[in-house]
């Protein structure tokens, strides 16, 4: 989702039209057969097909669905009950999403609405306010299971299944729906009517299985945040009415059926039957599917690094035409970034779509708002995109380590937009000594929903998740970050890679030993701040004042006017970084050891200033005791 200092937003993309683009990669199939329970290694993940046909009323925003789940359990565990999402649920009046937003002291703006006046204010939530017909909702009107009935229980967002019979390690079942869902008003990425005047933007509007894996059912409730879900292939056949122009996940399979800038060239399309027409759309090796819709939509398409199009669909409005128009070049120039900085993106299409109430990230596409300056409109871009690769590829669980995806797509985007900043990630760190300083950090380990506010929560997730990334650069070198990044890609995609999964690349990476950095980093809120206690002569005492240890950079320069970087590795790092100023001359000291406050050491010549960490990776929170002058 979009970074800024306190809450995200998000992505979302479109279709092709050639036929020959709609077939599963060789990569993207070996993947899944080297996740089965027959892999030689120890990692499994489960496997989902689903097959939707879903009828859409633009009058009263319901539609009905017929859902074919083949449900794979690559898992060594024999499963007695499944659980399904059931998002749209959270926009009833008195669910867990409208509680915490009465709850919590500093709601999101997008949800809530002053129903009192300036200087006596009434913060509701809008979610209290929905009438009837203004509410969302998923109905489960019959589930089989191999086609018998099951008995289930809606609970909130969450549907709990209990199985007639087990699914056993390796058997495949299929479980059969007909389900009614209700479109709410927009409050919070999902909805009708957003503020831009999009008719339908449809996230999280399905009846999705929850994720099974190593830790066990993820069956979380949705009260604002983040998502998880099973890997798998998505056909789905979308009947709507005929003006509507629809863009989301997958290929489009019948573009010279639906037109709305699709079909082939030269290819006349044939006149609706009926009031709708229905698009089918195919999405391979994908965690979730996205549409949206509206009946005034513009639909550009261009090309991208390696065949890919880049789909975008924006409202027939002037005042944002021109700046939509100047976002396509620069979102192939985004596409071309990633690739070459993280890894090839492996779809053929790739769609930025306005809708939504923000940005968020979803399959192949992002949802986004568009009447925005040309700069938030590439920025908000820029950070969705990336989230194709840092959640999309590598599907962290982003209900427990939302830091993940959010904090390595906020470090790539920014690094994508550097425009040749020293640090650019310097708004991180600034973001990240606010939340310091404020007295509200919480741990990163914090659940996502969990956090007292969402400014920490924000802050959390965006900024010290960047900054986790920009200073293990510093840790263990800018070239082996690249390198790791490259690597946790090529080792991780199409997977559900943990926080230790990450961490187990960089080392093998780097050589170095890196538990101490994650769990001080993330499972606490302990700090950096080192300080220069003494200068004596050619004598330097170092002093580390908080509890989070480093390997230090001082670069010293002396009264004859030559410079020198002194190196002093981290003990327990067992591993020492290139030379992170190679300009200058090296002298690497002995270790220093965790446990002991102060560091001592001689140069050879007087000292005229020093400064521990001029490159400013280091997250101390006090740097004005990192300098001397003499």
């Amino acid at each position: 989702m979009k970074k800024s200092l306190i809450l995200g937003l998000a992505a979302i993309s479109l279709f092709s039209c050639k036929t020959s683009e709609h077939i599963i990669q060789p990569s993207i199939q070996t993947v899944t057969n080297s996740t089965s329970i027959t892999s030689k290694n120890t990692y499994w993940q489960q496997h989902v097909d689903y097959k939707m046909d879903i009828d859409m009323n633009v009058e009263n925003y319901q539609y009905q669905g017929k859902q074919e789940l083949v449900y794979t359990n690559n898992s060594p565990d024999e499963l007695t009950k499944v659980y399904y999402h059931l998002y749209f649920n959270a926009f009833q009046p008195g669910s867990e999403m409208d509680a915490r937003l009465q709850a919590v002291p500093d709601p999101d703006g997008r949800m809530t609405t002053n129903l009192g006046t300036k200087e006596n204010p009434n913060i509701v939530s809008r979610i209290k306010t929905l009438k009837p017909n203004e509410t969302g909702f998923i109905k489960v009107n019959s589930l089989t299971q191999n086609g018998v009935a099951l008995a289930h229980k809606t609970v909130g967002t969450v549907l709990e299944v209990t199985l007639n019979k087990s699914i056993k390690p390796g058997e495949k079942v299929t479980f059969n729906m007909d389900f009614l869902g209700q479109v709410p008003l927009q409050i919070r990425r999902s909805g009708r009517n957003n503020k831009e005047g999009v008719a339908l933007s449809m996230t999280q509007w399905f009846p999705k299985m929850a994720e099974y894996d190593f830790e066990g059912w993820h069956a979380d409730a949705y009260i604002a945040r983040e998502f998880q879900g099973v890997w798998g292939n998505f056909d789905v056949k979308l009947s709507i009415d005929k003006n509507y122009t629809v863009g989301g996940s997958g290929y489009l399979q019948n573009p010279n059926q639906i037109g709305h800038g699709y079909q082939d060239a030269g290819v006349t399309v044939p006149k609706a039957k009926g009031d709708k027409l229905t698009w089918h759309f195919v999405a391979p090796n994908v965690h979730d599917f996205t549409w949206a819709a509206d009946p005034n939509y513009i639909h550009d398409k261009i090309k991208g690094e390696n065949g890919v199009d880049l789909h975008f669909l924006y409202k027939n409005d002037d005042s944002i035409k021109e700046n939509w128009k100047k976002l396509q070049p620069r979102t192939a120039e985004l596409l071309a970034f990633y690739n070459k900085n993280i890894g090839p993106y492996p779809w053929k299409q790739y769609s930025v779509i306005q809708g939504g109430d923000g940005g968020m990230e979803y399959a192949m596409c992002t949802l986004i708002t568009g009447q925005r300056k040309l700069g938030s409109l590439i920025g908000v871009t820029a950070h969705e995109m990336a989230h194709a690769w840092f959640q999309h590829l590598l599907a962290t669980n982003e209900t427990k380590h939302e830091w993940m995806d959010e904090g390595m797509t906020s470090y790539i985007s920014d690094l994508a937009e550097a425009d040749g900043k020293a640090n650019p990630f310097s708004g991180a760190y600034r973001g990240y000594n606010y939340l310091v300083n404020s007295g509200k950090e919480e741990p990163q380990t914090t659940y996502g929903d969990r956090f007292h506010s969402n400014m920490a929560y924000g802050i959390a997730a965006y900024n010290k998740g960047e900054v986790f990334l920009a200073q293990l650069g510093y840790i263990i070198g800018e070239d082996k970050l690249a390198e790791t990044i490259s690597e946790y890609y090529n080792q991780w995609k199409f997977k559900h890679p943990t926080p230790n999964d990450f961490k187990r690349v960089a080392e093998k990476v780097s050589g170095f030993e890196l538990d101490w950095y994650l769990n001080g980093w993330t499972k606490t809120t302990k700090t950096i701040d080192y300080s220069i206690k003494s200068v004596e002569g050619n004598t330097v005492t170092l002093a580390r004042i908080g509890r989070l240890a480093m390997p230090i950079d001082l670069v010293v320069e002396y009264t004859d006017g030559t410079k020198e970087y002194v190196y002093i590795p981290l003990q327990m790092a067992r591993a020492e970084k290139a030379n992170a100023y190679p300009n200058l001359k090296r002298t690497v000291k002995t270790d220093w050891a965790w446990a002991h406050p102060t560091y001592t050491f001689e140069t050879s010549k007087t000292i005229k200033n020093m400064t521990i960490d001029p490159s400013g990776l280091m997250a101390d929170i006090d740097r004005t005791n990192n300098s001397y002058k003499n």
